[in-house]
C-alpha cells in the first residue's frame, strides 16, 4: 500500500538521480529533508520542526540602504555592527526592530543649529552628552526614549570588546523614569466573560486556554502541537531568548488544559490554525485573538494580558520568585519578584489596616 501523500505549504517533493521521491522543507531558499513516513506523527514533528529551523534563519526583510557615513563615524559603527555575528544572533524580529531604532539615530541633526546627521559624526565626538541629546529627542515617548539608549549601549558595548572604541558613551546615560503598567492585566471576571461568549469547542476558548495555561508567549503558543506534548509534558524552547540560550521548557499539560484541547478543533501540526488551515503567525494571532476580545465586550484586554494574569494568579496562590520564573519562562528575577512583592504588600495591608481603626477607639 502506497504511503498517504499530504499537501503541506513547505512541502517539496524533488527526485534525486535514480529517480527516488525526496521530501524536504523548503522556505526562504532553503531547504532541510524529511524523513519518515509520510501522514505518520512522526513525520508531522520532523516537518514542523524543519519549517520552525528553516524561519529561525529567515534573513531580516529591512531595506538596506548603501553605506554613506565615512569611516570612523557613528553611521559607520552601526554599519559594522549590523553586520557582526552578535547582531545576527538576535531573532529576526529584534534584528528588524533594533536597526530601524539605530538607524533613526543616525539620522538625527547633529546639533539643534547643525542639520549634518550625527551619524557622519566621528567616534571620538560621539560623548555621552550627544546620547543623552538623542534620547531626550524622544521627549514624551519615554519607551522610545529608553530604546534608543538601550540598543546604543548594546552597540557601544560590542565595539568596545571589538576594540573600535575605548568607552561606552551610554554606559554614563540614565534611563528615563516612568509610571506604566503596560498591558491590561484580565480579571477572573474578564475571563470569565470570555469563556461565556466562547465555550469550550470553539478555536477562542482553545486560544484563551493555551495562553492562560501554559504561561507561553504569543509567539511560542501559536507553534505548539501534539509533537510538543509527550507523556502529559509540554516541551519546547522559548523563542523570545532562543538566541541566548536553548533551553528546552517543561511544563505539565494541566487536566483543564488537555480537556479543552480534546474537545478542540486543532490543525495538524499546530493547535491553533487560521481559517485556511494554516499557522498563524504571533502577529497575525494578536490580531485575530484582539478580535475575539472585542467579541466578548473586553476592548481593553489582550493576548498578554493573559500572561500577566496568569503571573498575578500564580503569586496570590503562594508561587515563590523562582516558580513564576520557570512558569513564565523568565532569565531574571526581577520580573517575578514585581508579582510577587505586589501579592505581599496586597497581604500586609490586609493584615494592617485594623490597627489603623484602633486610632478612633
Amino acid at each position: 500500500m502506497s504511503p498517504v501523500k499530504i499537501d503541506l505549504r513547505y512541502l517539496s517533493r524533488e527526485q534525486d538521480r535514480h529517480g527516488n521521491e525526496r521530501l524536504y522543507a523548503r522556505r526562504f531558499g532553503r531547504r532541510i529533508r524529511i524523513r519518515g513516513e509520510e501522514g505518520t506523527p512522526e513525520f508531522a514533528q520532523a516537518y514542523a520542526e524543519a519549517v520552525r529551523e528553516l524561519s529561525r534563519r529567515a534573513p531580516v526583510r529591512v531595506a538596506v540602504s548603501e553605506p554613506t557615513h565615512p569611516r570612523g563615524s557613528l553611521g559607520w559603527l552601526g554599519a559594522r555592527y549590523f553586520a557582526s555575528s552578535e547582531f545576527k544572533r538576535l531573532n529576526t524580529r529584534s534584528q528588524a526592530t533594533r536597526r530601524l531604532v539605530l538607524e533613526e539615530c543616525f539620522r538625527e541633526p547633529h546639533r539643534a543649529d547643525d542639520p549634518e546627521p550625527i551619524g557622519n559624526c566621528p567616534l571620538s565626538y560621539v560623548t555621552a552628552a550627544k546620547v543623552k541629546r538623542l534620547r531626550d529627542l524622544k521627549t514624551g515617548k519615554p519607551g522610545a526614549a529608553n530604546n534608543r539608549r538601550k540598543y546604543l549601549s548594546a552597540m557601544f558595548g560590542w565595539a568596545v570588546e571589538e576594540g573600535l572604541i575605548s568607552s561606552n558613551p551610554a554606559r554614563d546615560v540614565r534611563r528615563v523614569r516612568y509610571a506604566s503598567e503596560g498591558f491590561h492585566t484580565w480579571t477572573i471576571d474578564e475571563v470569565v466573560r470570555f469563556c461565556e461568549r466562547h465555550p469550550i469547542g470553539s478555536k477562542a476558548r482553545l486560544a484563551l486556554a493555551l495562553l492562560l495555561f501554559t504561561g507561553a508567549r504569543r509567539g511560542d503558543v501559536v507553534t505548539f502541537g501534539r509533537q510538543h506534548v509527550k507523556d502529559g509534558w509540554l516541551r519546547f524552547v522559548p523563542g523570545k531568548t532562543r538566541y541566548r540560550r536553548a533551553t528546552m521548557s517543561e511544563k505539565p499539560v494541566l487536566p483543564i488544559l488537555a480537556e479543552i484541547i480534546a474537545q478542540s478543533p486543532c490543525g495538524d501540526l499546530t493547535f491553533l490554525v487560521t481559517e485556511y488551515g494554516k499557522p498563524f503567525t504571533a502577529a497575525g494571532f494578536g490580531g485575530w485573538f484582539r478580535k475575539r476580545c472585542d467579541e466578548a465586550g473586553l476592548h481593553h484586554c489582550t493576548a498578554h494580558g493573559l500572561r500577566k494574569a496568569g503571573a498575578t494568579i500564580a503569586a496570590e496562590n503562594g508561587a515563590t520568585v523562582h516558580e513564576l520564573m520557570s512558569i513564565f519562562d523568565w532569565t531574571t528575577m526581577a520580573q517575578a519578584q514585581r508579582y510577587v512583592e505586589a501579592v505581599n504588600r496586597k497581604k500586609l495591608a490586609k493584615g494592617a489596616m485594623p490597627l489603623l481603626g484602633r486610632a478612633g477607639s
